[in-house]
């Protein structure tokens, strides 16, 4: 069924503050691609990735050290995925599509797959968010974890506040080994087709995971004086810490007290227009916080990441304040939590309450 976004109410809210976020492009002369922090984030992570890994492959360290830094690269690439590749897959890196297209790239360099994520985020989450059925990233771990009032309950679900943040770690290792394959050839990802898949991105699947798996695996067997064992032990902790990092931070924007999960009517139809329907299912988290500002690559300021995703995350904290404004102008939801710990507190809330057993029937 197609989902259409024909609610009048409070419509005039996003051509409002379209404008006047534009108004602020252009009064202060600025580009709404990278500038000098953007290139500067864009240096240290890289540069941390690439120094991380020759110390690991060529340092003569103790295993203890290894394994933090295996923990580190581990937190590093979800850090590149936030502030470099996020933006490049949307087109706000640059103006230049081929330095887009250059930057996603490392995407797939850290193991996952720039096309399958434009598809089910650019395309099917930043439309169809918090939408049961139609936003797959509500699909956390089905049958184990619950985070919407659609998804059938389970006993175990009851304890998901506790072991959610356990499963949030395997994420990205399966991004690496089984979700990118199993979302690349799906005909559809929720409700959007998927069948158009230009014949580079068929190469670019298989040839930048043989690359990953090489870097990651294959490399580190050869090069490093360590057990297939200590191999794994260090795997496996960097991929809990990368997918560790890239389940809080992408949870504790949708997942939250407060957050809608509507459904369409019978029709299709959406009660409100796309941009009120993303006030009421996004929510921030750390706006005046540097190090999360510095980190998150404006994941933290989902609000204004989903109404303007074709803006680079580096200006974020000053159209924030502009959104927030014209959203208490219209009487329009502006949903957010002041620090990372109120955040996490209330997507814990949120799991134990979806978790809970249905009441009984009086």
């Amino acid at each position: 069924m197609k989902v259409r976004f024909n609610g009048k109410n409070q419509a005039e809210f996003y051509p409002e503050v379209k404008q006047k976020v534009e108004e602020y492009f252009k009064s202060n002369n600025i580009s709404k691609n990278a500038n000098g922090e953007m290139i500067f984030k864009s240096v240290f992570f890289l540069g941390s990735l690439i120094g991380l890994y020759l110390l690991i492959i060529l340092g003569n360290f103790s295993l203890g050290v290894l394994l933090i830094l295996a923990i580190l690269i581990g937190m590093v690439q979800s850090f590149i995925g936030f502030n470099v590749a996020h933006d490049a897959i949307h087109g706000s890196y640059s103006s230049n599509s081929t330095v887009n297209k250059i930057m996603s790239y490392w995407f797939n360099i850290i193991g996952a797959n720039a096309f399958v994520w434009s598809v089910a985020h650019n395309k099917v989450h930043h439309t169809y968010t918090n939408i049961p059925g139609h936003d797959e990233d509500l699909e956390v771990a089905p049958g184990l974890v619950r985070v919407s009032p659609d998804e059938p309950r389970k006993p175990i679900m009851r304890f998901q506040q506790f072991y959610a943040f356990l499963l949030y770690g395997l994420a990205s290792l399966s991004w690496v080994f089984r979700k990118d394959f199993v979302k690349f050839f799906q005909k559809k990802i929720g409700h959007t087709d998927n069948t158009k898949r230009p014949k580079i991105e068929y190469f670019n699947l298989f040839f930048f995971k043989a690359v990953y798996y090489t870097l990651f695996i294959v490399i580190p067997l050869l090069v490093m004086d360590i057990t297939w064992w200590q191999f794994l032990i260090g795997f496996l902790a960097m991929h809990l810490a990368e997918g560790f990092v890239m389940g809080l931070v992408f949870q504790l924007a949708h997942v939250v007290e407060g957050m809608d999960f509507p459904q369409p009517d019978d029709a299709g139809n959406m009660g409100d227009s796309w941009a009120v329907h993303q006030m009421r299912t996004t929510a921030n988290f750390s706006r005046e916080s540097g190090i999360a500002n510095f980190l998150c690559g404006g994941l933290n300021f989902q609000i204004e990441h989903h109404l303007f995703p074709n803006i680079c995350h580096v200006h974020y904290t000053e159209i924030s304040k502009i959104v927030k404004a014209t959203a208490e102008e219209y009487g329009v939801p502006y949903i957010e939590n002041k620090t990372f710990f109120g955040a996490l507190k209330s997507h814990y809330k949120t799991l134990k309450h979806f978790g809970q057993p249905e009441p009984a029937m009086a």
